[in-house]
């Protein structure tokens, strides 16, 4: 599985820094991930959905640490080439 396509919608609102679609081979999109500051660190959250007894679950998530920590790498490394290279588009609200 690769990672074809990162799009980031920058939000900054407190600890929500931004939205972000992922595209898988080209031919799966996710949406909706989130780039969360957490205590120590900036972390991926998967896109996820309120139950009936208020309890937020992941609507798509991957089923082992590996793939988390991959699609995390790369969401976070592009995150951070914005943030680098052009710091005025992290600025800018989603559409």
């Amino acid at each position: 599985m690769e990672i074809t396509e990162i799009k980031i919608y920058p939000i900054n609102q407190d600890q929500l820094k931004a939205y972000v679609t992922i595209t898988l081979d080209n031919c799966f999109v996710i949406r909706d991930l989130k780039i969360i500051q957490g205590d120590r660190r900036l972390f991926v959250a998967m896109p996820n959905k309120k139950d009936k007894k208020g309890i937020f679950r992941d609507i798509v998530h991957p089923i082992n640490a590996d793939t988390r920590n991959m699609i995390e790498q790369a969401v976070l490394t592009r995150y951070y080439a914005i943030l680098t290279e052009n710091p005025e588009e992290l600025r800018a609200e989603a559409p």
